[in-house]
């Protein structure tokens, strides 16, 4: 033994071999070790106490903090506040009035059940509460650390006070963080709950001064909205650009309610800190609902891109387990599929609508922008907004290009139809009026005769449904207006944008993108056509090693997984054997190992959905063959071809943006305009 491992040895303390007795602790040990798990920092005794005050049936509730609620933490509320006799039975532990039985609690549907908040709190500062029930002459004032109970002045309600957090336990008090992260912390935590309780009004002082105030958006039985009263709460907390940049979320399956915001993929964040999902009121963090609305913005998001929603989940009580976690910050569904499938399918198609009719219709309602005359725009001083006129009784979906499957074409014609093509042949000037029913056609001739000149693209004349030819007079202040969302397509840039004016401006679209999506959508619902996905048996079975838990997935999830295309069987009692993969990975160029794919959908299988990982591997081979198909920079197209992929595009789901996540198009307002070249000014 050398001198440092001599020292070292000299310095760690000899085991005690002496056996200690087994006792019961002390309460005061015990209420501490429970204020461990409960009160982490101030932000949690401050969400304990709203969470007491929501039960109470507050309407406004007011929390006031000194040094980020270190030195005092005071919830007031207005609620049905505590009778003078079960003040001092508030203070034990496990003592409570939300559950009486098993039954309340797997049944649980208030914030607070566990009856160790007001407890552990006490334990570890200087509590008092203050309350008054409406039945109740005047409120009485108790003091958790001597249990003194007199009466004293307030309305009907609670209040509780908690000073010096941490006092006893000073190393719990060094781990504090400075007082504006702990009071950012506090805010955060009343911020969840203000989410959530559009009827509720809150109010944060720190020392003396107002610093967050939401009021309540919301009466109940007195009429009005819910979801109109969530929405100007979302805007009120999370600021109105949240609203505007998101879409509403609304689904029903079963006995899965969904309902919040989504934000749009343009909205995304670097950090995942505007993400909120709720379940039957409560904020949680939850794998399963993260993984299944990340899983929504799979092939909208760019990059490492995080989304930003407020998701509400309603389900039956009895179908999810709060008494997870002692901060009932965690939840454990009875059916964890059910519910991700709930939440994915509600996002997706809430994202899958185009934004550009959305934003039509809301520009041709809005009636803060007066239509300017022929004229009056280049007088100066006089810059306005030019307001849209009402489009014509006609559906603009109606005169859309008629759907790719609907004309009988296939994944082959796309390589036809976006064929190298001689940029000095031009189309005889009668086949460009019907280019843009025959972008889609079902043949491209490529006719060369002898002695011709270079070959020509002969597009087919649109069939019944296609879309009309386009007006002749240019959508413009000085003349009538088109319908459609994107508008009227009027030059190629470089070959990579087109440039369209509508209603509202200047449309930029970039084609290469907008069609590569619009491909790739229709590719996705040739596969998805079918209820169960192909299989390709393998010459030899993949065979690997794996851990109980895969084992018993496999064999429980045989139904599943055949359904995905995949056959996982036993081979021994820790091996695995792949005796078969989904035919479109089978055939693919480029697939890589069936092991790895058996043990991700193994995974994915015993963690939420595995539907998700075929469906990833299936849309990276789908986006490779559309992003090939899919017209290239610097193809020159003719005014139809354009028009007609702007008429895609505006029936097209998730067409804002290409599947890596890129926009797709860009909208430049009049005003806008106005503003790069100072008219009006």
């Amino acid at each position: 033994m050398n001198d440092t491992t001599a020292s070292l040895a000299a310095a760690q303390p000899a085991p005690s071999t002496a056996r200690r007795p087994i006792r019961d602790l002390p309460d005061e040990l015990i209420s501490q070790i429970a204020a461990g798990e409960v009160v982490e920092r101030p932000a949690s005794v401050v969400r304990e106490l709203v969470d007491n005050a929501l039960d109470a049936g507050s309407t406004q509730i007011t929390v006031r903090l000194s040094a980020g609620g270190v030195r005092l933490i005071t919830v007031e509320d207005d609620g049905g506040g505590i009778p003078q006799d079960e003040l001092p039975v508030a203070l034990r532990r496990h003592a409570t009035s939300k559950i009486t039985n098993l039954n309340d609690l797997e049944t649980v549907a208030t914030m607070g059940f566990r009856g160790e908040a007001l407890a552990a709190i006490a334990s570890v500062s200087e509590m008092a509460l203050l309350s008054r029930p409406a039945a109740q002459a005047s409120a009485f004032l108790l003091d958790a650390r001597s249990g003194e109970l007199r009466p004293a002045a307030r309305n009907t309600g609670t209040t509780v006070e908690v000073k010096e957090l941490f006092f006893s336990t000073p190393a719990r008090r060094k781990f504090l963080k400075t007082d504006a992260t702990e009071l950012a912390h506090c805010i955060e935590s009343v911020r969840r709950h203000a989410l959530a309780r559009p009827d509720v009004g809150f109010a944060i002082w720190h020392e003396g001064k107002l610093v967050e105030q939401w009021r309540a958006t919301f009466v109940p039985g007195q009429g009005g909205d819910v979801q109109d009263a969530l929405a100007r709460r979302l805007s009120d907390v999370l600021g109105e650009d949240f609203v505007t940049q998101s879409v509403a979320v609304q689904h029903r399956v079963g006995p899965v309610v969904v309902t919040g915001r989504a934000g749009l993929p343009d909205a995304a964040r670097s950090r995942a800190d505007h993400q909120y999902c709720y379940v039957n009121g409560r904020f949680v963090r939850d794998k399963v609902l993260t993984h299944a609305a990340r899983s929504a913005y799979e092939d909208v998001l760019h990059g490492h891109k995080q989304p930003v929603y407020a998701l509400y989940v309603e389900i039956d009580p009895a179908r999810v387990d709060v008494n997870v976690h002692p901060t009932k910050i965690e939840v454990r569904f009875r059916d964890s599929r059910e519910v991700h499938q709930a939440v994915r399918h509600a996002v997706e198609n809430a994202l899958a609508a185009p934004r550009a009719a959305a934003l039509a219709a809301a520009a041709a309602a809005s009636d803060g922008a007066a239509a300017v005359a022929p004229g009056t725009h280049d007088t100066p001083g006089s810059a306005q907004d030019f307001k849209p006129k009402q489009p014509p009784a006609h559906n603009w979906q109606a005169q859309s290009a008629i759907r790719f499957e609907e004309r009988g074409h296939h994944v082959a014609d796309l390589q036809a139809l976006w064929g190298p093509r001689d940029a000095t042949a031009a189309p005889p000037a009668a086949a460009a009026a019907a280019e843009v029913g025959g972008l889609w056609a079902p043949s491209v001739q490529h006719s060369t005769a002898a002695g011709a000149g270079p070959a020509t693209i002969a597009t087919t004349p649109p069939t019944q449904g296609a879309a009309p030819a386009l007006p002749a007079t240019p959508v413009g202040r000085e003349g009538p207006e088109v319908a459609w969302p994107l508008g009227r397509a009027v030059a190629q840039i470089h070959g990579v944008y087109i440039l369209a004016e509508n209603a509202q401006g200047m449309v930029i679209v970039d084609m290469h993108a907008a069609h590569e999506r619009i491909v790739y959508e229709r590719l996705k619902s040739q596969v998805d056509s079918g209820a169960r996905i192909a299989s390709q048996p393998l010459l030899i079975p993949a065979t690997f090693a794996a851990t109980p838990e895969e084992v018993a997935t496999a064999e429980a999830s045989v139904d599943v997984l055949d359904m995905l295309g995949l056959e996982v069987v036993p081979f021994s009692p820790k091996t695995l054997a792949v005796r078969a993969v989904p035919a479109t990975l089978a055939t693919a160029q480029g697939f890589g190992d069936a092991v790895e794919l058996a043990r991700s959908v193994l995974a994915e299988l015993a963690a939420h959905d595995a539907t998700t990982v075929v469906q990833r591997a299936q849309s990276e081979i789908l986006g490779t063959m559309a992003c090939h198909g899919a017209v290239r920079a610097n193809r020159r197209l003719t005014e139809g071809e354009m028009n007609a992929l702007l008429r895609q595009m505006e029936t097209t789901d998730r067409s804002d943006q290409c599947n890596h996540g890129r926009p797709t198009w860009r909208q430049l307002s009049m005003r806008e305009l106005d503003a790069l070249f100072l008219r009006g000014r």
